[in-house]
């Protein structure tokens, strides 16, 4: 069976976070994404912790979860959160986003009952928590030898083991003896496949794409597809452990068969930069300033572009074999926002044209967005929503690279284009 997860996500308990990112909701949006499998987030979070006790019923001992009100199991819920570690190791600091996948309901109970007696797991459903990433997988593995731990958002600058400000440089230099209990990373908005097959250390780990979405729409906006034999936990953690994928499975194996990813351009740190000045420079300009703001004269924020460059081992461009395959999309609402001349995806109009495009076509956002015929889709939502969904699936866009907290802007059409609309096609 063909699943669509997306592992990494938040509820309505974590800073900067939607307040309706509630279960049901979630389990909503994902029935229209066409997701099956979603993370719950935030389960060391004790308020959030109830609600996936009260309001989740697991699936026949699989260790995935449904909605207890659902008439169906075809959004299923597996047990993960996000943490934050901040801590000091050889007088430097270090700080790293650490994603967790757990068994069953009793290790999350246990794991936050031991955070609960040194850390505040209350402030926040990302808590932030002064322990050494080698101290949480020893307490994790302590527990349950079926956790599932991989760094968040790899190359991200503040928190990630690669990241410029982040302290690491290596797995090994953030892991330490526990660097063989890793059997995957994320890759991030701000980075694609591409750019991580770069790097040949990462070679034995399974990528993975996550959304880390602080809202519905942003849910799935990267994930995994999975072939599974079935959907269980312990199934999707052997595929994983085993980095297993379309190219090296066998008959009737599961795998990982493809990745959903964000154009890594739009991501908010793809490029260097400094918001507050305003300053987003390609690396190689970066270099040309020696990292030095040409505003404020202050040391630039190093993206993940740059970062790359910086650790990789391989030569820009390198096609790694054996590899799952990857599909790049933008968003089904900000396509239509941009075919319209709309600046808002949440703007009534755009989602008034969202809901009756699924209706009419019968079919999920991400089926539209990969498979649907565009004529199919001219015909009930006009021309030039099908050309833009056209444009994305050739990449043929025009993308400002984002940089220090700023998303790129995406461009579909130009100005010209969409101001005759009828002249387009």
């Amino acid at each position: 069976m063909k699943i669509v997860a997306d592992f990494h996500i938040h509820s309505k308990y974590s800073r900067a976070c939607s307040k309706i990112l509630e279960l049901n909701n979630i389990e909503t949006t994902c029935r229209q994404k066409g997701i099956q499998l979603i993370g719950t987030g935030d389960f060391t979070y004790p308020a959030w912790q109830k609600s996936i006790e009260n309001e989740l019923e697991e699936i026949a001992n699989t260790g995935l979860f449904k909605l207890k009100e659902a008439l169906d199991d075809q959004v299923r819920f597996i047990l993960t959160t996000e943490v934050s570690l901040v801590y000091k190791k050889n007088d430097k600091c270090r700080r790293i986003h650490i994603v967790i996948h757990a068994p069953n309901l009793e290790s999350i109970q246990e794991l936050n009952k031991q955070l609960d007696k040194d850390y505040n797991i209350r402030s926040d459903g990302r808590p932030i928590l002064g322990m050494s990433t080698e101290k949480l997988m020893k307490l994790l593995f302590s527990i349950s030898p079926d956790f599932l731990v991989y760094p968040a958002h790899i190359w991200t600058p503040w928190y990630a083991v690669f990241g410029s400000k982040s302290g690491f440089d290596s797995m090994k230099e953030c892991f330490g003896d526990w660097t063989d209990h890793v059997f995957a990373y994320e890759t991030g908005l701000s980075s694609d496949p591409e750019m991580n097959w770069r790097l040949s250390g990462l070679d034995k780990l399974t990528m993975l794409s996550n959304s880390d979405a602080h809202s519905l729409p942003n849910l799935a906006r990267e994930a995994n597809v999975f072939e599974l034999k079935e959907a269980s936990y312990q199934e999707i953690n052997q595929v994983i452990k085993n980095n297993a994928n379309s190219s090296n499975a066998k008959d009737n194996q599961s795998y990982l068969d493809y990745t959903i990813e964000f154009y890594p351009e739009e991501g908010m740190y793809h490029y260097d930069g400094h918001r507050s000045c305003d300053i987003s420079l390609h690396p190689d300009e970066t270099n040309k300033n020696k990292k030095i703001c040409p505003k404020c004269g202050k040391p630039l924020i190093i993206g993940v572009m740059n970062r790359v460059d910086e650790l990789a081992d391989r030569k820009e461009g390198y096609k790694s074999e054996n590899k799952p395959g990857f599909k790049k999309l933008v968003e089904l609402d900000k396509i239509i926002a941009e075919s319209i001349g709309v600046k808002s995806r949440n703007s009534k109009k755009v989602q008034e044209i969202y809901q009756n495009t699924l209706e009419m076509l019968n079919s999920t956002e991400l089926d539209i967005l990969l498979n649907v015929n565009t004529d199919d889709i001219a015909k009930i939502s006009g021309k030039t929503l099908a050309e833009g969904i056209k444009r994305v699936r050739n990449g043929q866009l025009h993308i400002k690279p984002g940089y220090d907290g700023v998303y790129g802007e995406v461009k579909i059409f130009n100005a010209e284009e969409i101001k005759n609309q009828k002249q387009l096609f």
